[in-house]
């Protein structure tokens, strides 16, 4: 990855940041700090990773992209648009009646969307099932899976887990987004150890710890994927990511911005904008 592609995908990353908070300010309602804490692991997929043609959003051969952590719609929603999915100016009607973009996805509803989420821990599932029939059908489709460390809490995940650490589908990647918080407080003060690579390793996970905010760093853990393994990419990072008032702040989970936090959040973005300039 050269100096030139990170650039461009940092910059992209802060213009997803700006959606967020310019949706969330003008809708009143939206989940800032998982979104903000995922967005370069979605930048880097949808703009850098992925065999996807935003022309062509149902080709057989397309990878696929299941946000499990559904909350995270508003950051999600923002990458999908700027890729050229749907109009940005369709941002403006998240979560509004009979929008296609409504606070969890909706499978279908928009194209780009793979999977309906809302009640948390089946992606994993549902990708699961996917990268199993593109397996027994020789297709080449990659499957990427999305879940927060907090959703790690559902057992439904840890079902498919047994099942994936026999399968061994080397076409399915988990990421978790470990920002290390959850609706109302720190994971580790409600599930106790987040060593979330020796655990997954304990299933015989190829596990890869890594920044999840680096872009670079990002690209090597991918380059890590191991061909006839199970593989989970934990991916370190920051809730609120970007704006210094909502990192690792718990009531960010889905605080609506005030008129004078936006302000506030708003310069900071613009500020970092100046210097990519």
């Amino acid at each position: 990855m050269n100096e030139s592609t990170v650039a461009q995908l940092k910059k992209t990353a802060l213009q997803v940041r700006l959606d967020c908070i310019n949706i969330q300010r003008l809708v009143g309602s939206g989940h800032l700090g998982g979104s903000l804490s995922a967005v370069e692991l979605l930048v880097y997929l949808y703009f850098y990773r992925m065999r996807i043609d935003p022309q062509d959003p149902w080709a057989e051969e397309r990878d696929i992209f299941i946000l499990s952590k559904g909350h995270a719609s508003l950051g999600y929603y923002s990458v999908l648009a700027r890729r050229g999915f749907f109009p940005v100016e369709e941002l403006k009607t998240y979560r509004r009646i009979n929008s296609r973009l409504q606070g969890h996805t909706q499978m279908d509803s928009a194209p780009g969307i793979e999977c309906s989420s809302g009640s948390l821990g089946q992606g994993l599932s549902f990708g699961l099932g996917m990268a199993l029939g593109y397996k027994k059908q020789g297709r080449p489709n990659q499957v990427y899976v999305m879940v927060g460390d907090g959703e790690l809490q559902e057992g439904q995940i840890w079902e498919a887990v047994i099942l994936q650490s026999r399968l061994r589908l080397d076409n399915l990647i988990l990421i978790i987004d470990q920002n290390h918080l959850q609706l109302d407080d720190y994971v580790q003060n409600v599930a106790g150890d987040e060593n979330y690579l020796e655990r997954f390793r304990a299933f015989g996970f190829h596990a890869i710890g890594v920044d999840g905010h680096d872009f670079r760093a990002i690209d090597r853990a991918f380059q890590e994927l191991q061909p006839g393994r199970a593989n989970v990419i934990v991916a370190d990072t920051v809730k609120g990511k970007g704006i210094s008032f909502m990192e690792n702040e718990i009531p960010w989970h889905a605080k609506k911005l005030s008129a004078e936090e936006y302000e506030a959040a708003l310069t900071e973005l613009k500020k970092e904008e100046a210097s990519y300039a």
